[in-house]
């Protein structure tokens, strides 16, 4: 890596964002919430009753969609046709109690200048209801899903176009907050700062490999375990 991220904001670097856009599971909650094990259990319940396969294989073929296409959903359309809507329904069918309201983090980003959204591979309805559950769904100007992607997911150049299209984003005065690093290269790509949030104690906690900062990672601007200091870092009024 010829660049390291940096830690720690230097106001100066995001003095003319407009636009902030951040990503929703690990990035707005913190990876040892977890939500995401739910969902991962859900998913691999649809394809293990879809194919009719044991519960081991059914994974091992989740995992590979996700590797291949950024999410088991666009692998389980074009390998297999399934209803999009009625796989989102089922795999966001989770127990939210364990996000809990978080007024640090909501005053961070009311008072971030500009448009705030979401942006996720997951659906609307669970970007709210986790949003909703932090406090913090009010803040944000919109939230962008996979469905208003088309169901084509990040890490995607045609879905960023869109999004920005949508919105009129002018990427050179935007950032995006991930915690995948391939989902940043594109948007760094636009002209966009790029913040990754990794989880805390980043040694101990296991992830999957391609979720994982590499030595070719040069796209990454700054890196964080705290997205709430990281936020009032960047303004020393807030």
């Amino acid at each position: 890596m010829e660049k390291k991220p940096k830690t720690s904001p230097d106001p100066a670097d995001f003095a003319n964002v407009r636009d902030w856009v951040f990503d929703l599971d690990n990035t707005l909650y913190p990876h040892h919430i977890n939500l995401f094990a739910q969902i991962d259990v859900n998913m691999t319940a649809y394809v293990q009753e879809l194919l009719q396969v044991e519960r081991e294989e059914a994974r091992a073929l989740q995992k590979r969609y996700y590797h291949e296409h950024g999410t088991t959903l666009q692998g389980l359309m074009l390998n297999h046709g399934i209803d999009p809507d009625s796989f989102l329904e089922r795999a966001h069918a989770i127990d939210y109690s364990a996000l809990l309201p978080d007024t640090d983090l909501g005053d961070a980003i009311k008072a971030l200048p500009g448009r705030k959204f979401i942006f996720t591979n997951g659906s609307v309805p669970h970007a709210e209801a986790a949003a909703r559950a932090l406090g913090i769904l009010d803040h944000f100007d919109d939230i962008f899903d996979i469905v208003a992607a088309g169901y084509v997911p990040k890490p995607a150049g045609e879905t960023y176009d869109k999004f920005a299209s949508l919105h009129r984003v002018d990427t050179a005065n935007a950032v995006m907050f991930e915690d995948l690093p391939r989902n940043l290269q594109v948007p760094k790509a636009l002209g966009m700062r790029t913040v990754l949030l990794v989880p805390r104690n980043l040694d101990t906690v296991l992830i999957e490999r391609w979720e994982t900062l590499t030595e070719e990672d040069d796209h990454i601007d700054y890196m964080t375990d705290d997205l709430t200091s990281f936020l009032k870092g960047m303004q020393p009024t807030l």
